[in-house]
């Protein structure tokens, strides 16, 4: 890996001895190469496509409570030596820098292989845009014969690899291959004078070889059976009610609303309404939230995270008692523990930070019939979309696009366009029945905590004896 970005172990000691040559209490060193390519197609025709490559390196540098950092798109030893000279000056204050301050070097370069949970058998490199091209047409074409009401279909097919060389102070080096391959579409229908649309996407660490017909056939129908209901639909009436969150997609409530409350950086700042709270019981005895690095070909998964901490699975909740941050390096030191593997970074143009990577919450006893029949009345919420999140006290709103009536443990008329509205800690308290159906959700997730990475999510169908439900008044 040191070849791609031309550089010897010798250039890598000598980068961290100017990082830290104005003091310092760690830094470290992080190469990338990424190349990312993607075709779309919209109006029956593939009519899009795109690649680039992205190409450079970051040095960091901590002394006691200041963070440097400086990157370089350019990895000749000049420009890397003045990226090490500039983050070892902010974190000694000599460029009146502040904690968290990054500064740009310019240029461009280029190029591009390692296994674990991620192996590749056939390479995107191997799959030209030509023979990309079918799926995408044979995906628009199964959409549209499925129902005569579907009047446009969008897709897009995507794929990357990243090559990651880390280097620090401690004398770790660490590599990574990581791909990325996401296919995705949406679908409007029409009948009479209304509208509706619907999503759906999947999203591995995986080679070409996860392309196939039957993946196809699978998220065709999916995009179906999400938009067809919708006409049938109706917004229910509003007010606090119980909620039987479905498996799978529901998960994203769990990330937003509770995960990043276990986010380290969070708790040592004391914003988090989990600070202090380890080892305290916080829910149910029969919830364990895990969040997982390991889970094979999983669009969260790393073999190493962006700090060279090797990837494991975290629990952060276990029986209901806190058990653990989520951390990277710096909080684990501050914690005086060791890092979950959850430094990650949406480039080399970023610092780490505390992030999620595939977040979920682990099977319960009960079934998610017998959890349905005990509602007297509520809403079965299926297909959770976008929200908003105060990470300090927990507070959210999210929207569901779809889901159905519960009246006397029986689901009945399918509603749409709720908001869902309460408190992250809260609710987790108040899950009162959690099933034994965990799913996690394979879409393409991303999270946007300062920066995008790369996440996933799951859960078993779960009921919440309480939250404000939006509808009609």
């Amino acid at each position: 890996m040191m070849e791609l970005f031309g550089v010897t172990p010798e250039d890598l000691k000598k980068l961290i001895d100017i990082a830290l040559s104005k003091g310092g209490d760690y830094a470290d060193l992080y190469f990338e190469l990424s190349e990312a390519n993607e075709i779309s197609l919209r109006d029956n025709e593939v009519n899009s496509a795109g690649s680039h490559i992205d190409y450079g390196m970051g040095v960091r540098v901590l002394y006691g409570d200041q963070t440097g950092y400086a990157y370089t798109e350019n990895t000749t030893m000049e420009h890397m030596e003045r990226a090490a000279k500039v983050a070892s000056m902010i974190a000694s204050g000599e460029c009146n820098g502040s904690s968290h301050n990054s500064v740009s070097i310019s240029d461009v370069h280029e190029f591009g292989r390692t296994n674990g949970f991620y192996p590749v058998i056939r390479g995107w490199n191997e799959l030209s845009v030509s023979g990309k091209i079918p799926y995408l047409k044979e995906l628009n074409d199964i959409v549209f014969q499925s129902d005569s009401r579907v009047i446009k279909v969008m897709g897009r097919v995507s794929d990357s690899n990243s090559s990651i060389l880390f280097f620090n102070s401690q004398g770790v080096i660490a590599t990574d291959e990581r791909p990325m391959f996401s296919i995705a579409v949406t679908c409007i229908m029409e009948s009479g004078d209304k509208v509706e649309n619907g999503s759906a996407s999947r999203s591995f660490r995986a080679g070409a070889e996860f392309l196939t017909k039957e993946l196809i056939k699978e998220i065709a129908s999916e995009v179906i059976n999400k938009t067809a209901p919708l006409f049938n639909a109706s917004q229910p009436q509003g007010g606090e009610m119980a909620v039987v969150m479905g498996s799978g997609s529901s998960g994203i409530l769990l990330h937003e609303a509770i995960g990043h409350a276990f986010e380290a950086d969070f708790n040592r700042q004391n914003t988090s309404i989990f600070s202090g709270k380890l080892g305290q019981k916080i829910c149910s005895d029969q919830i364990s939230v895990v969040d997982d690095g390991t889970i094979p070909f999983n669009r969260g998964s790393l073999n190493i995270d962006d700090e060279g901490v090797p990837s494991q699975k975290t629990y952060m909740v276990t029986n209901g008692v806190l058990t653990s941050y989520l951390h990277d390096r710096i909080s684990a030191s501050y914690y005086n523990t060791a890092p979950t593997g959850n430094g990650r970074r949406e480039s080399f143009r970023f610092m780490p930070l505390p992030r999620m990577r595939a977040t979920y919450m682990e099977n319960g006893n009960s079934n998610e019939r017998d959890i349905i029949a005990s509602v007297k009345k509520g809403i079965f919420a299926d297909n959770f979309s976008n929200g908003q999140v105060q990470i300090g006290a927990g507070d959210f709103t999210f929207f569901v696009k779809s889901g159905y009536m519960i009246e006397n443990g029986e689901l009945t008329r399918p509603v749409k366009d709720i908001n869902i509205i309460g408190n992250g800690p809260e609710a987790l308290a108040g899950i009162v029945a959690v099933a034994n159906n965990l799913k996690i959700d394979d879409s393409t997730w991303s999270c946007g905590k300062e920066q995008y990475c790369p996440v996933s999510c799951g859960m078993p169908s779960v009921l919440v004896n309480k939250l404000t439900v939006g509808g009609v008044h």
